[in-house]
């Protein structure tokens, strides 16, 4: 059997659906740390600016006048 260490696994997730097939959200891991992602199947991590968090990142990233990709 295989352990898998805290920063390995998804305690929870936030998935968020839009307009035009948007989709986006949150993973928070085991040891709390949280990542911002786009897409569905093939997840894209959002990077955080100096002094933003996850869910701050993802809001710029889906209010920006560039489209997130489906």
């Amino acid at each position: 059997m295989r352990e898998y260490a805290p920063v390995e696994q998804v305690l929870a997730r936030l998935e968020l659906r839009g307009p035009r097939g948007v989709r986006a959200g949150v993973d928070v891991r085991g040891n709390g740390a949280a990542e911002a992602y786009t897409g569905r199947v093939r997840r894209h991590l959002v990077a955080e600016e100096r002094g933003e968090t996850a869910y701050a990142a993802l809001r710029r990233v889906l209010t920006s006048s560039t489209s997130v990709d489906p």
